[in-house]
């Protein structure tokens, strides 16, 4: 992450990279907020001369995020709740069946002796001494259970947190999965619906009448870190931020429950906690990926909070000597920040008491009387996305329809899929590597455009009519640049715009060479080295290769609008046509060409983004089925001439 040289810059970056993360956890439109339906039963009262009041309830509870997509966790109150409470969301990692579980006393024992936890009872579970600290500080608390842990159980959590294979049974055009071609078309995946839940969470604490909505609090470790820093990134209405062991400019996320396709590409999760700003945030060290926040990345996130004049609002605990954690070290830092921040008067710092946690059975929220949905059921996580996609596919379809839709909707997602524009295009050298003439007619140039900017290649050639009239033809289909190639093998159509005094240039695009690069048959493109067949582990941090493509096309436009090309002035006119593979390419790079393209010719000869089986495709663009595929791309870059 890279500080900004001005507000203004910032925000327009801000806003830019919120965009995208909203994208990629299928969020760019949000779906339909249903009733949430809450639930709260079972609760119990402890007595306790600590909390307000004397005491505190556990209550257990369940909602529903999206209709028959349950939420589960126990809610913490004080028993007291005079005024307007702070609330507070705390989201757990990935420990199994975090919520519910109580370790063992020797466990306990090596953390009091490493200096980690305090008391044999309370450091038996982190969790619950998290949530009785706060409800004693007079907050009220919800833990929540990440999918595929503790109560939530629908989707289990070999799928959500261990998922490695493709499953041939969920990868079907009408009836998909979590993982699939198809969900990952739409930009449907196990991230996003923990972030939804995220976002449902909130919903339901300030749903609650003695939450201040005015200071909500969100913290967790680990992946509760993770999610914390997407909400915060995303959500306007929290007050504090407190990831705890994830902002890093190492590693960012490890499980595919923390990764998601277009998420991370050009950005990270130190620009992900400085969206937060200027909103107090706090976030911590360990001996783990983030034991060098000190030097390499929280110095930039202070130098943005002091632009915005308010330095004092970001912290650092430092904690290199302790291995990843949450531990009552670092829990001791969150209280102590919250309570400075939202003024609530207790020493500092603010030290953890002794309490005795409760047996599993007195928090689970399925009973008799409240029965547990069925458990990893696969019709049920394909009716989900179904509803999802259908939901979506409504909204997007109504903003398609109007002008201010397209623009407010479909052009920033593509903005996203497609990671640049005319305008971001880049300075571009030409490098000739051979120049021959056909009689007098004709000038054959082949070369590369070479991308200063951003460090990429064109492999491209020309042809240059003697009698040139100012329009240039750039020709793009399957053959690449061959389809120049030798004045006998030129089809008519090409032969017709010379004789008419209209340049040709035609270009090797990534995604062909990428193919070409891999030598596999079908075609596939470059993946990361993991035996985990999961698109967001690419595509989160890289560019599809079809986006790599459009890239290759701003730069010939950038070329052609910018450069002299030797003898010969800037063109009058700039078309784009657009054949075979290259079709839908060149459909997308209309979207985001503004300026640089006068007019289109396109024959995508009936290809769909939907059709394709296989994430790996050269072809493959997360979530442009999403956006209503190619006709989505049509309606996007409505404002130029197509054929």
């Amino acid at each position: 992450f890279t500080p900004p040289g001005s507000i203004d810059t910032w925000d327009s970056r801000a806003d830019y990279v919120r965009r995208r993360v909203l994208v990629s956890q299928g969020l760019w439109p949000p779906p339909t907020k249903s009733p949430l339906n809450p639930v709260i039963h079972g609760t119990i009262t402890i007595a306790d001369e600590a909390a307000p009041g004397g005491g505190y309830t556990i209550s257990k509870v369940y909602f529903e995020s999206l209709p028959g997509f349950f939420v589960t966790g126990n809610l913490y109150r004080p028993r007291e709740a005079s005024g307007k409470r702070p609330g507070v969301l705390f989201a757990h990692g990935h420990k199994k069946d975090a919520r519910l579980t109580l370790d063992l006393l020797e466990h306990v024992r090596r953390e009091i002796a490493a200096g980690a936890e305090r008391f044999e009872q309370a450091g038996r579970s982190r969790y619950q001494a998290m949530c009785v600290q706060l409800v004693r500080m007079g907050c009220v608390v919800w833990q929540w259970d990440m999918l595929g842990d503790s109560d939530s159980q629908q989707l289990s959590r070999e799928l959500v947190h261990g998922f490695a294979k493709q499953r041939p049974d969920m990868n079907r055009a009408e009836a998909w999965g979590l993982f699939s071609p198809q969900a990952e078309n739409r930009l449907q995946n196990v991230m996003g619906l923990q972030t939804w839940n995220s976002i449902r969470s909130l919903d339901f604490l300030l749903s609650l009448p003695e939450v201040d909505p005015k200071r909500v609090a969100m913290t967790g470790s680990s992946g509760g870190g993770t999610q914390t820093m997407i909400l915060a990134a995303v959500e306007d209405r929290l007050a504090l931020s407190y990831p705890v062991v994830m902002v890093s400019t190492s590693m960012q996320g490890g499980c595919t429950c923390e990764n998601a396709s277009l998420l991370r590409i050009g950005t990270g999760n130190v620009e992900f906690a400085a969206l937060f700003a200027p909103r107090p945030q706090g976030m911590n060290t360990a001996d783990d990926w983030t034991r060098e926040m000190a030097t390499k990345g929280f110095p930039n996130l202070q130098k943005l909070y002091g632009m915005l004049a308010v330095a004092d609002r970001v912290t650092l605990l430092r904690g290199e000597h302790f291995p990843h954690n949450y531990n009552a070290v670092t829990r001791s830092g969150f209280y102590t920040f919250l309570n400075r921040q939202f003024h609530l008067g207790f020493p500092e710092p603010v030290i953890e008491r002794d309490y005795v946690p409760q047996p599993p059975e007195q928090l689970s929220v399925w009973d008799e009387s409240h029965r547990a949905p069925p458990a990893a059921d696969p019709a049920f996580e394909r009716q989900l996305l179904a509803n999802l996609a259908a939901d979506v596919q409504r909204q997007v379809r109504e903003a398609a329809t109007t002008h201010d839709g397209v623009q407010r909707l479909l052009q920033p997602a593509f903005a996203v899929l497609i990671g640049r524009s005319f305008d971001s295009a880049g300075s571009v050298a030409w490098h000739l590597d051979n120049k021959q003439h056909e009689g007098d007619t004709v000038t054959q140039m082949d070369g590369i455009l070479a991308n200063t900017t951003h460090g990429e290649e064109v492999p491209v050639t020309w042809l240059y009519p003697a009698t040139w009239t100012g329009d240039v033809v750039v020709w793009l289909d399957t053959r690449g640049r061959s389809v120049l190639a030798g004045a006998e093998q030129r089809t008519a159509e090409i032969a017709g715009l010379l004789a008419r005094g209209t340049a040709v240039v035609a270009a090797d695009l990534f995604h062909a060479r990428e193919a070409a690069h891999v030598g596999a048959s079908p075609p596939r493109q470059r993946t990361v080295d993991s035996p985990r067949e999961f698109a967001g582990y690419t595509f989160g941090y890289n560019d599809p290769a079809f986006s790599r493509s459009v890239h290759d096309i701003l730069t010939i436009l950038s070329f052609l609008r910018n450069t002299e090309v030797p003898g010969h002035p800037r063109p009058a006119r700039v078309l784009l046509a657009g054949f075979g593979d290259a079709a839908p390419v060149a459909l997308a790079a209309r979207v985001v060409a503004g300026s640089g393209i006068d007019r289109s010719i396109i024959d995508t000869q009936g290809f769909r983004f939907a059709d394709l089986d296989d994430w790996r495709h050269p072809l493959f663009l997360p979530g442009a089925v999403r956006y209503l595929d190619v006709p989505g791309l049509v309606a996007a870059g409505a404002t130029q001439l197509l054929l």
